[in-house]
């Protein structure tokens, strides 16, 4: 198969292009959730579950945790036990040597294998999930899903968009890396200790914003791609946001944003320029919240931030966003550049020290802080996406002319908004989490969004959330494990730091 994979992924890259506290339980809620009084969300950038806890059994061995029945990179599993058991590293067909840059990436016959390898460098060029680089991963010959998924194309969409930009990964070795619990020492300790999940998904085979709309919304209402990318998603989502919903029930909210490099100017910094770093402007609604909620928004990551005073004062809300530090370099998304690389580790040392100033305050005893990632940024997972269902029977309306799913081979299970994305990772950390527990559920994110509306007695806002489980099971209410929370180590952030080479 001559490298056309004529599934055009520049669409994806001409999108890219194109845009640079309360504390009293509610009646309604169960008897067992309704032990939490502030449940905190932070959703990272673009990195999959096997990318990142691929290797989390290896170091459950290594460091005398109790096996359990884990789906990661299945080179980790044990060969007799509990199953997933033993079996050899994955790979992806990589591009035939013979067709090299600036020829595109051709898979045939002569295709090596790329096998799934350890990162040793912590910052690690770009991958598009956008939606047909998503598509080519779930089958280089079957985008729009008629077959089960192949889950084949990670290296082919990782090397075509490389030669497109000029990456230094031209063959799209990159999209097979992962990291391990030396690497993520800070995330592999609280995986383990607190509750995680081998089945959690985002929302959307797509790229970063129409996954974070689903996550404060239940949809994107039909757009694959950010708001102005084209004509067909030029408005501001009309959707009803959790926001909302709490606003109208009388349950406190606050969304905090990270100010450094944003451009705002302060202390004090102004709602409206904080609002450009948060995903709710997507949004009709969210978009009157400086005007009408101006104290709804505030600054995390700074000294003497709203976050920090709402911590030690005890003014912490119910129900807490904290938006990704994109402008900081803090977020955890790969290295967009290669003049500009960004640091994995530095992004897990920020989350850290936010995690820890929860542990120490007052708030720790009732609150439940939730971290995840937007979606898995087309870094090799060995699981499919997951069937489920439409939030709102509206179909992709924001495609470019010649995207897959586009007329006339736009009927494929694929093509709708019937399929989560990629698995990507969780940690649920709590007092009342359960100890090294793994979740087997299949859900996606918009499962924090039942959660909320479980324990404060709100409505679902679409059918996706609606069809979520509302994560009680994570928790031990009875008898919650962590009133004391564990001393996690510091994390590494001395991993080298190259673009140029692999691994």
């Amino acid at each position: 198969m001559q490298g056309k994979l004529p599934l055009i992924l520049t669409g994806s890259i001409v999108a890219m292009a194109l845009l640079a506290s309360g504390q009293s339980s509610t009646p309604t809620a169960s008897q067992g959730l309704g032990q939490i009084n502030h449940i905190i969300f932070m959703v990272q950038e673009n990195r999959s579950f096997d990318h990142y806890f691929g290797a989390l059994r290896q170091y459950w061995a290594q460091n005398a945790y109790p096996d359990v029945s884990f789906d990661g990179l299945p080179q980790f599993n044990p060969k007799t036990g509990i199953p997933p058991l033993h079996h050899p590293a994955p790979t992806n067909p990589g591009c035939d040597p013979a067709f090299p840059a600036p020829n595109d990436c051709t898979i045939d016959s002569q295709s090596p294998k790329i096998k799934s390898f350890k990162l040793l460098t912590q910052c690690s060029e770009n991958t598009s999930p956008s939606w047909n680089e998503s598509h080519v991963d779930w089958g280089l010959n079957d985008p729009t899903g008629n077959l089960p998924a192949q889950l084949n194309g990670f290296v082919y969409t990782a090397a075509h968009d490389g030669r497109i930009i000029g990456y230094h990964d031209k063959r799209g070795r990159r999209a097979m890396g992962y990291y391990n619990g030396s690497d993520l020492n800070y995330y592999y300790f609280m995986a383990s200790n607190f509750a995680t999940s081998d089945r959690w998904f985002s929302p959307v085979m797509t790229r970063t914003h129409p996954n974070r709309e689903y996550l404060i919304g239940a949809t994107s209402q039909g757009y694959v791609y950010p708001i102005g990318s084209n004509s067909h998603d030029s408005q501001p989502l009309t959707a009803t946001t959790i926001f909302q919903e709490l606003q109208a029930a009388n349950i406190t909210w606050k969304i905090y944003v990270n100010p450094t490099n944003s451009g705002c100017s302060g202390p004090p910094y102004a709602p409206s320029c904080l609002l450009e770093s948060s995903y709710v402007k997507q949004f009709q609604w969210g978009q009157t919240i400086p005007t009408n909620f101006p104290n709804n928004i505030g600054t995390i990551g700074i000294p003497n931030s709203d976050f920090d005073n709402d911590l030690k004062n005890r003014t912490l809300p119910q129900v807490v966003q904290i938006e990704p530090a994109s402008n900081a370099g803090l977020d955890e998304h790969p290295s967009n550049s290669d003049l500009a690389p960004s640091r994995t580790q530095f992004g897990a040392a920020y989350v850290a020290s936010i995690i820890n100033s929860i542990m120490a305050s007052s708030s720790w005893k009732d609150s439940a802080f939730i971290l995840t990632y937007d979606e898995g940024g087309a870094l090799y997972d060995h699981l499919s996406p997951a069937a489920t269902v439409s939030p709102d029977g509206i179909r992709p309306k924001d495609l470019f002319q010649g995207d897959i799913c586009t007329p006339p081979n736009d009927s494929g299970p694929t093509c709708d908004f019937k399929y989560t994305g990629y698995r990507v990772p969780l940690i649920v950390i709590s007092p009342f989490a359960k100890k090294h527990y793994v979740s087997h559920t299949p859900a996606d994110y918009t499962a924090i969004l039942k959660l909320i509306e479980t324990r404060f007695g709100l409505s679902s806002l679409t059918q996706r959330d609606s069809a979520q489980m509302d994560m009680s099971e994570f928790f031990n209410f009875t008898a919650p494990p962590w009133v004391t929370p564990p001393t996690p180590p510091v994390q590494s952030t001395n991993a080298p730091c190259y673009l140029n080479k692999l691994p």
